[in-house]
């Protein structure tokens, strides 16, 4: 099941990116084509329409958790994450998407039950 890796960075802190961070910019994407990566959002700041902003949003999809999970502990990702980590903090959460077919109704319907 297609799985997806989002970050909120922290890019209202520094009016420009460290160069370590432009550095980051140039190698990540090498680094997970190989797991079957891709942008889906690079840095954009986002329409906040609840709560506060947060930040640069990064959004990046892969087949699967395991695929997401072995890019992430690859040496080629774990070699060049400081140079964003030292200079740019943030959140990242690793979430499987849904089946093909998802009704949230039927998932609320099934919580409903296991209540009573």
């Amino acid at each position: 099941m297609t799985a997806y890796v989002i970050a909120v960075l922290d890019t209202t802190s520094t009016p420009t990116p460290h160069p370590d961070v432009l550095t980051y910019m140039e190698r990540v994407q090498a680094t997970f084509t190989p797991y079957g990566g891709r942008f889906l959002v690079h840095g954009k700041p986002g329409e906040w329409v609840e709560g506060e902003p947060l930040g640069g949003v990064v959004m990046v999809e892969f087949p699967d958790l395991a695929a997401a999970h072995a890019w992430y502990a690859s040496p080629a990702y774990q070699e060049i994450l400081p140079l964003r980590t030292d200079h740019l903090p943030g959140d990242v959460v690793f979430l499987e998407g849904v089946p093909e077919g998802y009704d949230a109704a039927r998932t609320a319907a099934r919580m409903r039950a296991a209540a009573h």
